[in-house]
Formats: structure tokens, C-alpha cells, sequence
């Protein structure tokens, strides 16, 4: 049955933004080895895409479609405004201060969902609350195209470092690229636990690289230093005029994966991610690009490839083999995100579900689904065939990452102002400074359009379309149950007046209507002509926050005549196992025993008709989704030899 997943109301218990993440700890906590080992685990997890950025941005900046030269001006102007995109966007906006608007530990889009319509709870907020809520699906959405395209430029990227290595191998790139991304895809189902204990390692070698490479590059040309002074920046931008805007869009490839910062909070807190990007990330990347710049300043020829040509001819077959894992361990991040983010959406109501595998015993994060796995590996196949270069490619990113950080911008602004209390000049201010910044970076990627951006608009359009459908065809076919639906309250006192047959144990209804009879109630009675001796009424609602700790899940409420009305909560992140929830039945005076228990599900078969609600083509793709949704049974892990399903066919 679709009801209790999808259909269920979000009161939930209520929790404040600003709490403390899991791996949060008092100021003085910086040396606990706890928090430590998250910030060297958070390395390979969040900081693999931004990590590998210096892969291809510089290069791009320079890229012959922009005709901007390798001028000591230039350089100097080019590397300052990725310095300082760095320092505004990452350690200002994200790290000090969209970090701390977590939804009990949680981050990410969805999490800033939960916590903008929270804030947006007064009778005269509809509207607002409407907007603010597709605006942000929309940024949820465009994850998906920036999850296609970062496995396919990150990993095509240090493979072309063949190019500089050995030129007579070039026509193996696509193939190992290729090769390595199929891999990638196809250990998903294995779970990243095992390999995911070697990420932190892998990637602390990789920055520690960065940063020993960037050194000995300024080294040779210390002058490259005077480009920390922003002055450079607005010079080169000033000088360019409307090149400047092409530039922008190849500046902002510095900063992709940002987001990952925040998206990622809840697996290690805000402390150790903080210590992480400020102890080691951070300066490794400023080291990096530095040193890229000051050997374009040595040698103008080498913005055709300045990465690799930063490093000594023997370390450069090294680097490739070290940046090949680092960019794999970057599209993990992303993989897993996409899982992540859509059983979230899933919980949520605006996905139906999918066949969900959880990956781990302890970890309740690693998730795989399948189907994404797939849909990720196609359109990632495509991308890598049909552009053939990170040159190519990097004319299709980040137009969805730029469009996610401006979002995130507007409802983190919602979040301080609503939640926080923060003063109107106090959120405008901070309003106005960093939607200026993202805007710009937005505004320079919409140039791309033609050239490639179209294809993770396209990714975001449709994800789009598929979740606001998913919800707002929900809320139609609960209307359209409701409406059908006789009160429970009457029923039940009819039931006192004219018994039915009673058979012993017990019955589980699921249903979404606390109020109304559930629809395979009525035709259990209708076919079957009894009732068990004891009846409980289930409704599933998923809360607006990740985790409802287990003695808050469930509450039971007596209706008289052996029925009872059993709420269970569930957070966002938490698995929905009703069984388990409903094994804590005697801990709140009800005895409950599986083997005398059936669960009794409705599943409906969606018409569509022409009638007030959605286009008649929506509602169709909305019935082709019902259909094609995953099993209530399976989702909400009810033992298959205790369930009996009943179907029924609603109109909307």
C-alpha cells in the first residue's frame, strides 16, 4: 500500500536548527582522536570533488575558446579570483555559516527543506512556503545532473593526463575512462564500506601532493605570492569586460562540490569537517593553484595541461595513477550522495519507492539503489562519448552546482531570518552579498547552455517533473480516498451493534487516513465477512527531521471494541522497519506476537481522467510511477508470509 509512505502526515517531533552534529565537540575537543579520525574520513567522502577540481579549472580559465593568454597579468588575475571564490564561497558562506543551519546534525537540500517549511508554518506563509518548496526540489533536482557529469569529467580528466605523459597512448583515454567509470558502477551493489576505509588515506596523499607540488612550483617563481592581494582579481575581470563572464564560468569549477561540505554534515559533523578544510584542504588547494600559475608564469605553453606540467617529468606517471584514484574516490561521493539524497526524497513523499539495499550492518547511510545506479551509469556513459574531453565537458558543468548554491543561499537566508531571529539588515546583508556571488558564477554558466549545459538542465528538469508530480499526485489520490472514505468513529460503533464473525490474533491495517475506515478493511469484510479479535489502525508518518529516537516512535491510542489507532514516526534517514517499531508494543502495555499477526495492505490502481487536478499527462506519467512503485511489503519490511494485499481503483 502507497498510503503510509507517501500519504503521511509530518508533525513530527520538533527539533531546532543549530544543534549539534554527530561528530560536533567543545572547542577544546580538537586533539580527541574521535574527532581526528571523522576529519581524516571526511576527507575522501566530502572533499574529493572540490579536491580534484585543480584537475582541470585552471586549464580551463586559459581555454583557447575563451582566447584569454597566458599573460604575467593574467595569471596573476586568474588564480587571485580562485583564491578568493574559494575563500567567499567555501570557508565564508558554506563553512561559516550555512553549516550551521543543520537539522539535528543533518545537512543537505532536503534537510533545508525540512527546515524552511518548518519556518514557514503561519496561515499567511501558503504562498511563500509553496515557492520556497519547488525552489528548492528544483536545486534537489539539479544534484542529479551535477551527480552525471562529476564522475565523467572528474575521471576523464586524470586519464587525459596520458596526453602530457605519453601522447602515442591518447587514443586510450576514452577506453580506460570508460573502463574505470563501469567499475565504479558495477561494485555499487558490493557497498563502499570496505573500500571507503581506504578513502581518508588515499585522499590525505593526494592533498599532501597538491600541496608538495604547489610548493616547489612558487618556489621557482615566488612573485606567483602577489596574486593573494584581490586587486589582481578585479583588474583581470575589469580588463576582459565580456570575456570576463566566460572566465566566471570557468573560475566556478574550483568550487564545484562545495555543497559536499554541507550535504555531507551528518556522517561527521561540523567540527571535524571544519578542521579538515581549514587544517589541510584549503591550504593544499591554495598551494596548487598557486603553483599552476607560477609555472604558466615560467612557461606560457603550459595551460595545456598546467596540473601535470607543475610536476617533474618522474613524478608526473605517479600523479596520473594518484589522481585516477582521487577522482574515483571523488565520483564515489557523488554516487553515494544520489542514494542518499533520493531515500531521503523517497521518505519524504516526493519519490515513490524504490528497491532499496542497505550495504552495511552498522552503517545506517550506506545505502544502493539500483535503479539510480543505472540511470547514473547511462547518462555518465553518454557524457563521457558524446563530449570526449574534460575540456568539452567542463562547458557542461556547473551550471547545476552554481544553480544548487544559489538556492541553497535563498532558503538558508529563510532558515536565519525565521528560525534564528536574525534581523532584516542582518539577513539582507547577507542576502545580498553571497546571492550577488552565486548569481554571477549562475549567471556566467547560462553562457553554456548551447555548448553542453542544456544536458544537466535537462537531468534537473526531469527530476523535477518526476517529484512534484510524485507529491502533488499523492495529495490527489489521498484527497480522492478521503472522499470516499466512511469515519472511523461511527463505523466502529456500528461494528458494537451488529458484530461480525471474531477470529483470534491480530490484524494490521495500514493506512495514511487516521480517520477514515482503511479501504482493505472494507473489503476484507466484504469477501471475507470477519474481523480479528484485535485491530490496529497503523498510519506510518515520516517527521521532518533525519532520526526519531525508538521510545518516541510509536504511540497507541484505544478506540473501544478491540481496535486501536498506532502512530509510528520515522526520521527522513531512519529505515522504515514497522515490524521492529511494532515489536516496542508491549514496552507501552500491548502485547503484540508476529506469528499471530496479518498485515493487511491496499494498493491502488491510479486512473486518470480529465477531471480538476493535474494535466491529463502528468496524471498519466503519475499512474505509470504508482505502477512501477517498489513493494509496501518490502518497503516497510513486513514478513511476506504475513501479508495480504487488496486492490482498489481511484480516480483523479
Amino acid at each position: 500500500m502507497n498510503a503510509p509512505a507517501q500519504g503521511a502526515q509530518q508533525p513530527g517531533p520538533e527539533a531546532g536548527a543549530g544543534t549539534n552534529a554527530p561528530g560536533d565537540a567543545p572547542a577544546g575537543a580538537r586533539h580527541d582522536p574521535r574527532v581526528q579520525a571523522l576529519a581524516l574520513a571526511a576527507l575522501g567522502v566530502v572533499f574529493g570533488d572540490i579536491g580534484t577540481s585543480p584537475l582541470y579549472a585552471m586549464k580551463e580559465v586559459f581555454s583557447e575558446a575563451y582566447a584569454v593568454t597566458a599573460t604575467h597579468d593574467h595569471v596573476l588575475g586568474a588564480v587571485s579570483l580562485v583564491l578568493w571564490s574559494l575563500m567567499l564561497v567555501v570557508s565564508v558562506k558554506y563553512v561559516m555559516f550555512i553549516m550551521r543551519a543543520d537539522n539535528r546534525g543533518e545537512g543537505g537540500i532536503m534537510a533545508l527543506i525540512a527546515l524552511v517549511l518548518r519556518g514557514t508554518e503561519a496561515p499567511g506563509d501558503a504562498v511563500k512556503r509553496r515557492l520556497l518548496m519547488i525552489l528548492g526540489i528544483f536545486g534537489a533536482a539539479l544534484f542529479y545532473g551535477d551527480g552525471a557529469i562529476t564522475p565523467a569529467i572528474s575521471v576523464l580528466s586524470a586519464v587525459e593526463g596520458l596526453n602530457v605523459i605519453a601522447p602515442s597512448l591518447s587514443s586510450w583515454v576514452l577506453p580506460i575512462t570508460l573502463g574505470v567509470l563501469t567499475g565504479l558502477f558495477l561494485i555499487q551493489r558490493k557497498g563502499t564500506g570496505t573500500v571507503g576505509r581506504l578513502f581518508g588515506p588515499i585522499t590525505l596523499a593526494w592533498f599532501l601532493a597538491l600541496a608538495i607540488g604547489g610548493i616547489a612550483s612558487i618556489v621557482q617563481t615566488p612573485e606567483v605570492l602577489a596574486a593573494a592581494h584581490p586587486g589582481y582579481g578585479l583588474a583581470f575581470l575589469v580588463e576582459q569586460r565580456f570575456s570576463a563572464v566566460f572566465v566566471l564560468g570557468a573560475v566556478v569549477l574550483a568550487v564545484t562540490g562545495a555543497e559536499a561540505l554541507y550535504a555531507d554534515m551528518g556522517h561527521f559533523g561540523r567540527r571535524p569537517i571544519r578542521i579538515a578544510w581549514f587544517g589541510l584542504v584549503l591550504p593544499a588547494l591554495m598551494l596548487t593553484y598557486f603553483g599552476q600559475a607560477a609555472v604558466m608564469l615560467r612557461d606560457p605553453t603550459a595551460i595545456r595541461n598546467p596540473f601535470y606540467l607543475m610536476f617533474p617529468d618522474w613524478a608526473q606517471a605517479p600523479m596520473l595513477l594518484l589522481a585516477t584514484a582521487a577522482t574515483v574516490i571523488a565520483s564515489q561521493a557523488v554516487i553515494s550522495g544520489a542514494f542518499s539524497m533520493t531515500r531521503q526524497a523517497i521518505q519524504l513523499g516526493y519519490c515513490p519507492r524504490l528497491a532499496i539495499v542497505h550495504t552495511s550492518e552498522n552503517e545506517i547511510g550506506q545505502v544502493y539503489i539500483p535503479w539510480v545506479n543505472w540511470m547514473l551509469l547511462v547518462a555518465v556513459i553518454a557524457l563521457v562519448l558524446g563530449f570526449q574531453s574534460s575540456g568539452a565537458l567542463a562547458s557542461a558543468y556547473g551550471i547545476a552546482v552554481t544553480g544548487t548554491m544559489a538556492i541553497d543561499t535563498v532558503l538558508a537566508a529563510v532558515v536565519f531570518r525565521r528560525i534564528w531571529g536574525w534581523s532584516y539588515l542582518r539577513t539582507g546583508a547577507f542576502l545580498t552579498v553571497f546571492l550577488a556571488i552565486d548569481l554571477a558564477f549562475f549567471g556566467a554558466n547560462t553562457l553554456k547552455v548551447l555548448d553542453g549545459g542544456w544536458f544537466p538542465l535537462a537531468l534537473g528538469l526531469i527530476g523535477f517533473t518526476l517529484l512534484t508530480t510524485w507529491k502533488r499526485g499523492r495529495e490527489l489520490l489521498m484527497g480522492s480516498l478521503r472522499e470516499s472514505a466512511i469515519d472511523l468513529k461511527p463505523f466502529i460503533e456500528g461494528l458494537i451493534r451488529h458484530p461480525p464473525s471474531r477470529v483470534e490474533g491480530t490484524a494490521v491495517f495500514l493506512t495514511a487516513d487516521r480517520d477514515g475506515v482503511p479501504h482493505a478493511m472494507l473489503h476484507n469484510l466484504l469477501h471475507n465477512k470477519v474481523l480479528h479479535e484485535r485491530v490496529f489502525l497503523l498510519t506510518v508518518v515520516i517527521a521532518d527531521v533525519p532520526y526519531v529516537a525508538h521510545d518516541q516512535c510509536i504511540a497507541v491510542e484505544p478506540l473501544g471494541n478491540g481496535f486501536y489507532r498506532v502512530l509510528i514516526h520515522f526520521g527522513f534517514r531512519d529505515i522504515p522497519d514497522v515490524p521492529a517499531a511494532m515489536a516496542r508494543l508491549p514496552a507501552v502495555g500491548h502485547p503484540f506476537e508476529m506469528m499471530a499477526t496479518s498485515f493487511f495492505l491496499s494498493r491502488e490502481t491510479v486512473v486518470p481522467t480529465v477531471r480538476a487536478g493535474m494535466a491529463l499527462w502528468r496524471e498519466r506519467l503519475f499512474a505509470t510511477m504508482a505502477r512501477n512503485a517498489g513493494s509496501a511489503a518490502a518497503y516497510f519490511r513486513l514478513p511476506p508470509n504475513r501479508v495480504i494485499e487488496l486492490g482498489t481503483q481511484v480516480e483523479i
